[in-house]
C-alpha cells in the first residue's frame, strides 16, 4: 500500500484535500461559525437555519449529517413530539473554529481586491476578443 505525501494536494489521499472536500463549503463554515458563537451550548435545528441566511432545510440537513459523521458537530435529539434537535460543536469541532475564522480574516481582507482584478480581467478579456475578433481561448 501506498501512503501519501504530507501536504500533497494533488493525491486523492492527502490529508490536506480530504479535509477541504468535507469542510471546503459556504455552508460548512457558516454552520461552524453559527455553532461556535453558541459554544459549549447548543443550539435547535430552526434557530440554526434562521441564523445561517440562504440555506435550505435539506442543505443544512446534509451539511449537518457530514460534520456529525466526521465527529464535529454533536447531534441530541429530545423524546418530544416533534422531537427537538439540538446541536453543538464537538471538541474537535471547537478546534476547526480557528482556521475557518483566519480564512474568514483573509477573505475580509482580500476579497475587494480579488473582485477588483476579476473585473480588469474580464474587460482585458472583452477588450481582446471584441464583437468582431474570434475568442483566443477557444
Amino acid at each position: 500500500m501506498t501512503t501519501s505525501r504530507s501536504g500533497d494536494l494533488l493525491d486523492p489521499r492527502c490529508p490536506t484535500r480530504q479535509l477541504l472536500d468535507r469542510v471546503g463549503t459556504k455552508w460548512t463554515s457558516m454552520v461552524v461559525k453559527v455553532l461556535a458563537e453558541e459554544a459549549p451550548g447548543e443550539i435547535r435545528f430552526a434557530e440554526l437555519r434562521r441564523r445561517a441566511p440562504g440555506i435550505s432545510q435539506k442543505m443544512l440537513s446534509t451539511t449537518l449529517r457530514g460534520l456529525a459523521r466526521d465527529g464535529l458537530v454533536a447531534r441530541r435529539v429530545e423524546p418530544t413530539v416533534p422531537p427537538a434537535v439540538h446541536y453543538r460543536l464537538t471538541e474537535l469541532g471547537r478546534s476547526l473554529e480557528g482556521p475557518l475564522s483566519a480564512l474568514r480574516d483573509w477573505a475580509e481582507t482580500h476579497m475587494a481586491e480579488i473582485d477588483r482584478n476579476n473585473r480588469e480581467f474580464e474587460r482585458a478579456a472583452s477588450a481582446r476578443s471584441g464583437p468582431d475578433s474570434p475568442s483566443r481561448d477557444r
